[in-house]
C-alpha cells in the first residue's frame, strides 16, 4: 500500500514538471503565431493598396491592429497605425491621417523602435511636401534613412525623393533614383516601385521636352501596372501617354489612351467606389474614436467602483461648477490671448521656415561649389600630371628631369589639399558613416605603415608597430575609415620626424564576450609642439606657427580629419608632447570581435603585369588635352585607340565597332557618361567601361556601378594604377568567362 501512495506521488510529481515544460513553448508558439497573423494582415494591405483596392486595404489594416492589441504588442501596433496613416494620406484624408500619426508617437515615447521611428519621419515628409515644403521633406527624408537600413523601406524613400526633385526640376537627381528603381531586387514591391520609376521618368522626360524616351517610360509602366493590376497606374500611365502623344503629333494613339482612361473612369474610378473608399475610411475613424471612448468610460468606472460613489460626485459636481465659474470669467480673456499668441507664432514659424529654407540653400550652394571647384581642379591637375608622367618616360636630361619632378610633387600636393578639403566638407555635412564589416587590424595597420615606408626612408626614419597578439585576430568595424586615421597620424609623425622613429602602437584593454576596448598611440621623436599650440593643433589649417608650415609644408588636415572621424566611432584624440623630444598621439575604440571565425590564410596582391599589345579601347572624353594625353598613355603600352567628343558619339561608336575596354567621362556636354553608359548597356553587357571622373569617388561610386561601369578611376590617376584597372578588366575578365 505504501508502495502504491509513492508510485502515485512520483506519477504526479513528473506530469507537473512536463507541464512546467511545455507551458513556455506553447506561450511562445501562440506569440509566434499571433506575430505571424499580424504580419500576414500587413502583406495583404499593401498588395491590396499597389492594387487600389483602398477599402480592402483599410479592412486588412484594421484587422492587424485589433490583433496587434489583443496581444499587447506595441511594435506591431505601432506599424498598424503607420500604415493606417500613409493609407489615409493616399486617400487624401490628412486629418485622419494625422489622428493616426500622432497615436503611434504617443506609443514610440514609451519604447526603443528604430523602425517605427523612421517611418515615423517618412510620413512627416509626405506631410511636408504635401504642403509645398519641398526641402523640408528632403532632410525629414535623409533623417529616415540615418534610422533605418531596410531595403523596402530605403527604395520608397528613393521613390518620393524622385518625385520631389522633379517638381524642384532637379532632373539629374530625379533620374539616377528612377533608374535605380526601374532595375531594384526589392522583394516585396519589386513591380510596383519599377512601374512608379517608369512614370517619373515619362513625366521627368516629358518636361524636358524628351517626349520619345517619356513614351517608352509610359509604355513600361503600363505594362507592369496591367500585368499587375495597378489600378491607379494604369490610369495615371493613360494620362501621360495620351498628353504625350498629342505633343508627338501621333493623335491615333492619344485618342487610344484617351478612350482606355475614359474606360477606366467609367468601370474603375468612378462614383460609387470614392463612396465605398470614403465610408470604410469613416467606419474605421470612428470605431477608433469609438474604441479611446470605451476606454476612457471603462477607465472611469473602475475608478467609480473603487471609491465611494457619493464623495466621487460631490467632487466632481464642485470641481465641475469651478470649472465652469473660471470658463465663464476668463473665456473672453483667453480667446483674445489665443488670438494674440496664434498671430506670434504663425509670424514666427514663418520667420524659422524662411530661416530654414535659406539654411538649406546655402548648404546645397556650398556643396555645389565645392564639387564644381573639385571638378574644375582635378581636369587640368590631370593634364600637369599626365604630361609630367609622360615626360619622364621620355630620357629627359638631368636638370629637366629634377624640374619635372618637382612639378610633379607640386600637381600631387595640390591634388592632396583638394581631397582633404572634401573630407572636411562631407564631415562637416554629416555625409560620412562608419561601416560595419569584419577586417584584421593587424593586416591593416601594416598594409598602412608600409604604403608610408618611402616616406620613412627619406627622413631616415625608422616606423615600429607594437602589437598586442591577444587582440582578436576578426573585428567588426570600418577599415577603411580606420586606415584613413592612422595614415593621417603617422604622416603627421613622419613629417616632423628626422633620424628618429615613428611607433605605432595597438594594445587591448578589455574583453567582455564580444566586446572589445583597444588602445592606440602613435608616438614619434620629432620636434614636439609647445603647451600653447596643444590646444589649437586639432583646428583646420593649423600647424603650429607659420615657420613650421614654410620648413615641413602641409595644409594642417590632417589632425582635423584625424578628430572628426574619430567622432564617427565616439571616440576622442588626445595628446602628449614636450618640445624638442616628441609627441604622442592616443586614442580608445570600442568594437566587436568575432572568435568563432577562423583565420584566413596570410597571402599579399602583387601587382599584376599584363601585355597590352593590340588592344583597342575607346576614349570618350571632351577635353581635348585630356583626350591627347589619354591616347598618348596608351600608345606607350602599344594599345590604339578612338576618341568619342562626348556622350552621343559614344553611344553611336559602341553600336557600330568592337572595343576590348570602354574609358568613359562622366562629366560631358550633352548626355552625361552614365546616360551613356546605360544606353551602352541596352546592347552590350560584355565590353568593359571603366569611369574616369574628375569629382569625388566616395560621391559617385554607387551610381557608376548602378549605371553600368565595371570600375572607376579618379582623376588624376597614377600610371600604374591606370594600367593596373585596364589590364583587370580586361584579361581577369577573359579568364573567368573562359573558365566558366
Amino acid at each position: 500500500m505504501k508502495f502504491l501512495i509513492t508510485h502515485i506521488r512520483v506519477r504526479i510529481m513528473l506530469v507537473f514538471l512536463v507541464f512546467l515544460a511545455v507551458v513556455p513553448f506553447l506561450q511562445g508558439q501562440v506569440d509566434s503565431t499571433a506575430t505571424d497573423s499580424v504580419t500576414f494582415y500587413f502583406e495583404e494591405a499593401r498588395l491590396l493598396r499597389n492594387q487600389n483596392k483602398l477599402d480592402l486595404a483599410m479592412v486588412a489594416l484594421k484587422s492587424a491592429e485589433d490583433l496587434a492589441e489583443r496581444n499587447d504588442d506595441k511594435k506591431l501596433l505601432i506599424d498598424s497605425y503607420q500604415k493606417q496613416a500613409i493609407l489615409f494620406l493616399q486617400l487624401g484624408k490628412q486629418d485622419s491621417a494625422e489622428i493616426f500619426w500622432d497615436r503611434s508617437k504617443g506609443l514610440l515615447k514609451d519604447i526603443e523602435y528604430p523602425y517605427g521611428d523612421a517611418i515615423f519621419k517618412y510620413i512627416e515628409a509626405i506631410m511636408l511636401y504635401r504642403r509645398d515644403n519641398k526641402f523640408q521633406a528632403l532632410l525629414m527624408l535623409e533623417e529616415a534613412k540615418q534610422l533605418n537600413n531596410d531595403r523596402n523601406f530605403f527604395n520608397n524613400i528613393l521613390l518620393l525623393e524622385g518625385i520631389i526633385y522633379v517638381d524642384l526640376e532637379k532632373y539629374e537627381v530625379a533620374s539616377k533614383n528612377f533608374n535605380s528603381l526601374i532595375i531594384n531586387t526589392d522583394i516585396f514591391e519589386k513591380d510596383y516601385l519599377a512601374t512608379r520609376a517608369h512614370l517619373g521618368m515619362s513625366l521627368l522626360n516629358f518636361k524636358t521636352e524628351n517626349y520619345n524616351e517619356s513614351a517608352t517610360n509610359g509604355e513600361s509602366a503600363l505594362q507592369l501596372a496591367i500585368k499587375n493590376n495597378f489600378d491607379k497606374e494604369i490610369k495615371a500611365a493613360n494620362e501621360q501617354l495620351t498628353q504625350t502623344y498629342e505633343k508627338m503629333g501621333r493623335y491615333d494613339l492619344s485618342s487610344n489612351n484617351y478612350k482606355n482612361l475614359l474606360v477606366l473612369r467609367d468601370s474603375i474610378f468612378n462614383a460609387e467606389k470614392v463612396r465605398t473608399e470614403a465610408k470604410t475610411a469613416n467606419k474605421i475613424q470612428f470605431d477608433f474614436m469609438s474604441d479611446q471612448l470605451n476606454k476612457q468610460d471603462k477607465e472611469i468606472e473602475e475608478l467609480t467602483d473603487a471609491t465611494n460613489r457619493s464623495e466621487i460626485i460631490v467632487i466632481l459636481v464642485s470641481a465641475f461648477l469651478i470649472i465652469i465659474s473660471l470658463l465663464a470669467v476668463s473665456l473672453y480673456r483667453n480667446n483674445q490671448i489665443k488670438l494674440k499668441t496664434n498671430d506670434l507664432l504663425q509670424t514666427k514659424n514663418s520667420e524659422l521656415q524662411g530661416a530654414r529654407d535659406a539654411a538649406v540653400s546655402a548648404m546645397e550652394a556650398k556643396t555645389n561649389f565645392l564639387s564644381t571647384v573639385s571638378h574644375e581642379l582635378r581636369t587640368p591637375l590631370y593634364a600637369v600630371t599626365g604630361l609630367t608622367h609622360l615626360l619622364l618616360e621620355e630620357n629627359p636630361s638631368k636638370d629637366q628631369q629634377e624640374h619635372l619632378k618637382a612639378l610633379k610633387f607640386s600637381g600631387d600636393y595640390l591634388l592632396n589639399f583638394i581631397n582633404d578639403i572634401l573630407q572636411i566638407n562631407k564631415i562637416d555635412a554629416d555625409k560620412l558613416e562608419p561601416l560595419n564589416i569584419d577586417f584584421n587590424l593587424k593586416r591593416t595597420l601594416q598594409e598602412v605603415i608600409d604604403s608610408l615606408q618611402q616616406s620613412a626612408k627619406s627622413n631616415r626614419t625608422k616606423i615600429i608597430l607594437d602589437y598586442d597578439e591577444d587582440i582578436p585576430g576578426h573585428l567588426m568595424s570600418d577599415p577603411i575609415k580606420l586606415s584613413q586615421i592612422f595614415m593621417n597620424l603617422v604622416g603627421n609623425a613622419l613629417k616632423f620626424t628626422k633620424d628618429g622613429e615613428v611607433k605605432v602602437i595597438a594594445k587591448l584593454m578589455k574583453k567582455e564576450e564580444e566586446d572589445v576596448t583597444l588602445y592606440f598611440e602613435v608616438a614619434d621623436t620629432g620636434i614636439g609642439i609647445s603647451k600653447e599650440k596643444q590646444d589649437s593643433i586639432f583646428e583646420g589649417f593649423e600647424q603650429g606657427s607659420i615657420q613650421i608650415n614654410r620648413e615641413y609644408g602641409g595644409t594642417g588636415l590632417g589632425l582635423t580629419i584625424v578628430k572628426s572621424l574619430l567622432g564617427l566611432f565616439d571616440s576622442k584624440i588626445q595628446l602628449e608632447s614636450e618640445l624638442g623630444k616628441g609627441s604622442s598621439f592616443f586614442f580608445e575604440l570600442e568594437l566587436k570581435s568575432k572568435d568563432s571565425l577562423v583565420d584566413d590564410i596570410p597571402f599579399e596582391i602583387t601587382q599584376q603585369d599584363f601585355d597590352f599589345k593590340g588592344l583597342h579601347l575607346l576614349i570618350v572624353e571632351d577635353n581635348k588635352i585630356n583626350q591627347v594625353i589619354t591616347k598618348k598613355m596608351l600608345s606607350k603600352k602599344d594599345m590604339t585607340s578612338d576618341i568619342a567628343n562626348n556622350g552621343l558619339e559614344a553611344v553611336e561608336l559602341a553600336e557600330t565597332k568592337n572595343y576590348d575596354a570602354i574609358l568613359m567621362d562622366i562629366h560631358m556636354p550633352g548626355i552625361s557618361g552614365e546616360e551613356a553608359t546605360i544606353r551602352i548597356r541596352k546592347f552590350d553587357m560584355l565590353t568593359p567601361i571603366i569611369a574616369l571622373t574628375a569629382i569625388s569617388l566616395d560621391d559617385s561610386l554607387e551610381s557608376f556601378y548602378a549605371a553600368g561601369c565595371n570600375d572607376v578611376v579618379t582623376k588624376p590617376f597614377k600610371p600604374e594604377v591606370f594600367y593596373q584597372k585596364i589590364g583587370e578588366n580586361i584579361f581577369n575578365k577573359k579568364i573567368k568567362n573562359t573558365g566558366s
